[in-house]
């Protein structure tokens, strides 16, 4: 019966008929540990101190005696990089480590000693807890000024400063990974009043949740990959005061549906800046498919935001006025298009690019339509006589510039307007970029 056979024989049959052979067990538990989530933990008595290399290895538990060599060789588990891996931890349960001396003795006897290597080999945890009241202060000086602690619309508000942002991410960074380590210190709990680590904890989660409320406002995209999983770990393990929420990709702002989903839960303000910031990072993304388009919202939108921050619009004239922006945007709403560029994208963007060339040249001549005629015949060379790969072909980038130029000096003919060589110049690589971009080879 399967009941009467013990526990250990019960599991060892078990992983017999997962992995066939103890080789192969042995075999799909290391790289299980190397590169997977499970196991967490190894349990070794006389094996994996030599020819192991796991660098995401992070902590050693140290119960028998080792010495000299051998010692070495178990430190050097843990001692490899990897990304979000600050320290590799070594908890001495035998006192073993009394006999590192002896050992760094015996490595500084060999022919390839550098004393550089060992410096800074060990470094006792507490130095690391003692930085820990330290950088709580730093990261609640980043606030000093705000009057009401529990007001999160004064601090979203106050991190509007990209460079205070940043110092924001990088001080709750250090803040938490010197909480990890203090946490994981039984000496630091007994000795840590209760209040101020409940202080810590709390002050965790609302930092926490302010570092995702302010990503999400500011439409900013920070790589936090190195310390997410952990961060999250250390909230789970030790703070009971509500989840931390975290983001994913930002929604688009032509994704309208799932963005005004988003937008539900917040307040006048910061619904604004959302809808401000993230309509930013749209322009940004795309100034370059259609320069003149997206550099006249990209002017009215930081117009927007720099009145809100000097408190010349209210909350809801910010929310109207960026709102009307978004949408603009989001529409291709633009300023009586001639009806030549209309049903055609590229085309428009070629039309923005001539638009502002000849802008320089006053006249109270009616332009626009004969300037979309020269955008329309640019969009009919790039469509004609691109190739596959063109944008890595120079002979074919060079038949289009000398079409395109023609074209151009076609227009200057037809307006009169005295184009120099270098603004036709100019004029035709910008287009030629936009091409790149919008019909790429």
């Amino acid at each position: 019966e399967e009941a009467k056979i013990p526990a250990v024989q019960q599991f060892w049959k078990k992983m017999m008929a997962r992995h066939g052979s103890d080789e192969q067990y042995n075999k799909n538990v290391i790289s299980g540990f190397k590169h997977g989530e499970e196991p967490e933990i190894i349990i070794v008595v006389d094996k994996l101190l030599t020819g192991f290399d796991a660098p995401r290895n992070t902590v050693l538990y140290l119960t028998r005696v080792l010495k000299e060599h051998t010692l070495l060789q178990a430190i050097a588990r843990v001692n490899r990089l990897c990304d979000g891996k600050d320290f590799g931890y070594i908890i001495d349960y035998r006192g073993v480590l009394q006999n590192l001396n002896n050992a760094f003795d015996m490595y500084a006897k060999m022919e390839d000693y550098d004393k550089a290597d060992l410096e800074m080999t060990l470094t006792d945890v507490s130095e690391e807890i003692d930085k820990l009241p330290r950088r709580h202060t730093d990261l609640l000086n980043l606030f000093q000024d705000i009057k009401n602690k529990q007001d999160e619309e004064q601090y979203e508000q106050k991190l509007a400063d990209q460079p205070l942002r940043e110092r924001f991410y990088e001080c709750l960074r250090d803040f938490s990974k010197s909480l990890s380590i203090a946490l994981s210190s039984t000496r630091f709990v007994e000795q840590t009043p209760d209040a101020k680590i409940a202080k810590y904890r709390r002050d965790l989660a609302f930092f926490m949740n302010l570092r995702t409320a302010v990503r999400r406002r500011y439409a900013e995209v920070v790589d936090f990959k190195e310390y997410e999983a952990k961060i999250q770990k250390l909230i789970d393990t030790h703070v009971s005061t509500g989840s931390v929420e975290t983001i994913t990709t930002l929604v688009n702002i032509f994704d309208k549906a799932a963005f005004l989903k988003e937008l539900e839960k917040l307040g006048t303000a910061s619904k604004a800046d959302t809808i401000a910031h993230r309509t930013k990072r749209t322009i940004e993304e795309r100034m370059d498919d259609d320069p003149a388009f997206y550099r006249k919202f990209s002017d009215m939108l930081e117009d927007a935001i720099r009145a809100f921050r000097e408190k010349r619009l209210l909350d809801g004239e910010y929310l109207v006025k960026v709102s009307e922006i978004a949408e603009a945007i989001r529409t291709r709403k633009e300023d009586h298009l001639p009806e030549a560029v209309r049903q055609r994208d590229v085309a428009k963007a070629f039309y923005g690019v001539l638009h502002e060339g000849i802008a320089a040249h006053k006249t109270d001549i009616d332009l626009r339509d004969v300037v979309a005629e020269a955008a329309v015949r640019i969009d009919d060379v790039i469509l004609r006589e691109r190739i596959v790969n063109w944008t890595i072909n120079t002979d074919v980038q060079n038949h289009m510039r000398n079409d395109i130029e023609d074209a151009l000096f076609d227009l200057k003919s037809q307006t009169g307007l005295n184009l120099s060589f270098e603004e036709i110049d100019a004029i035709l690589e910008r287009c030629l970029d936009i091409a790149r971009r919008r019909y790429p080879g």
